[in-house]
Order: C-alpha cells, then structure tokens, then sequence
C-alpha cells in the first residue's frame, strides 16, 4: 500500500438532519481489483464515504466491498 489513511470521524449535519461524513474516497477512475482493494482499504481505515455512481462503471465493485 502506498502511504496510508488517516481518517477523522467528522460530520457535517444536512438540512434533513442527517449526519453526513465530511471525510470520504472517490472512486472516479478505479476499476477491478484497484477498486475492491482501494475500497476495502478505506473501510477498514474507517472511511465511510465512498463515491461512486452508475457513470463511473464501479458501482456494482464498489457495493460488492
């Protein structure tokens, strides 16, 4: 792994009242094993944030984490 994840438990309150973290990984150009071992990573490092969506053709990868 190269460096490593320092992740603080902030949160930022919608207006629906919702806490929503402020600290998260985009998952833009990840694809295949990069992405299930990037997400895997940040989960265990305490990130509860992953960006992804249906356009970055990761969605299903991502969710299977």
């Amino acid at each position: 792994m190269i460096g490593s994840i320092v992740s603080e438990k902030k949160t930022v309150t919608l207006n629906s009242g919702y806490q929503m973290p402020i600290y998260g990984m985009g998952a833009y150009s990840l694809t295949d094993s990069e992405c299930v071992d990037s997400v895997t990573a940040a989960l265990e490092n305490g990130v509860c944030l992953i960006d992804t969506a249906y356009m970055y053709h990761n969605d299903v990868i991502c969710c299977e984490v």
